[in-house]
């Protein structure tokens, strides 16, 4: 798999990456496995996890998974800052931040984790605290590389700003943000100030929450996301009309290229500008090793052109006119 250096840093990943939220709750140890050994089989090299994924399960499954395929052959990524079930669910304090990264190298079995990463904007946090807290985990070995998720363009520009600003600061590498066909909301800032602050762009839900698959054309499949209790208002905002003409597009793409739709969506955002590697997110091995294939796919420059316009978002004053030219 071709690697991609991550933001303006010496790290290099993997063009895709591998997500974990399901491991620990919809994907046990054993499927998780096979899912790390065919994507490492297949050069890749970035495994996404979060301290909050499944109640911690998901970073004890990789750091079990990972210390088997071997440490050098794997980036470890993972995040701290939400908290799920508590009163206050994001907390970017210097206090929460540090002690959530020792919980996560005690579940990880770890030294250190390659990519420690903001994963909300905490309003009630002074950002020169939380921006401390990389810092100082930065230089005590625990982290080699610092980045954020979720953040909008202006908090993505004061955070870069701030972090460069700072003499011996750890200048953070990467923003996580939702970015599919049918999620192009980052395009009008996020993108522009990533770009300028040298931030690399990490996708997830490449797929626009499994709805770009195209399982959803007919209706909803009873073992999908979209029919479960706790994933169905998460799927929902992409079944409306407009997300389908997109998912119908990217359907007649595949079917004219002799591919799956979701390969046709993960290689479109893929290639798009900044892009270092969406996060793929499977359930199943096989699910994965279908995304895998993906590799050997360029969209050709028409099929780019047609489903840029018929999914390209709104654009308006003040991000976009003649003031932007």
């Amino acid at each position: 798999m071709e690697l991609r250096p991550l933001g303006r840093s010496g790290l290099q990943v993997s063009r895709l990456a591998l997500g974990t939220m399901t491991w620990g709750r919809d994907t046990d140890e054993h499927e998780a496995r096979d899912q790390l050994l065919a994507f490492v089989e297949q050069g890749g090299t970035l495994v996404d996890t979060a301290d909050v994924y499944a109640d911690g399960m998901s970073e004890q499954i990789v750091g079990r998974l990972v210390a088997e395929v071997g440490r050098d052959s794997v980036v470890v990524a993972t995040k701290a800052v939400s908290r799920g079930g508590a009163a206050r669910r994001f907390d970017a304090s210097r206090g929460h931040l540090l002690r959530a990264l020792d919980a996560s190298l005690v579940r990880l079995g770890l030294d250190y984790v390659d990519l420690w990463q903001l994963h909300a904007w905490d309003g009630q946090t002074p950002l020169e605290e939380t921006l401390s807290a990389l810092d100082a985990a930065v230089a005590s070995g625990k982290v080699r590389y610092a980045g954020i998720s979720n953040y909008s363009g202006w908090q993505t520009a004061k955070a870069a700003a701030l972090q460069a600003a700072k003499p011996g600061g750890s200048p953070l590498v990467s923003t996580q943000v939702e970015y599919s066909l049918l999620q192009r909301g980052i395009e009008r800032e996020v993108v522009p100030a990533a770009a300028d602050a040298g931030l690399g762009l990490l996708p997830w839900s490449p797929l626009g929450r499994g709805v770009l698959t195209g399982k959803y054309r007919h209706g909803t499949p009873a073992d999908s996301r979209g029919a479960s209790s706790h994933f169905s208002a998460f799927v929902a905002p992409y079944l409306d009309p407009s997300s389908r003409s997109v998912v119908d597009s990217v359907c007649t793409a595949a079917e004219g290229l002799g591919v799956a739709p979701l390969e046709v969506a993960i290689a479109w955002v893929r290639d798009r500008p900044g892009v270092v590697a969406p996060i793929i997110g499977a359930r199943t091995a096989a699910q994965l090793r279908g995304a895998l294939t993906v590799e050997d796919l360029t969209l050709p420059d028409e099929i780019v052109s047609a489903l840029d316009e018929v999914s390209a978002p709104e654009r308006s004053y003040p991000d976009h006119g003649w003031n932007q030219r």
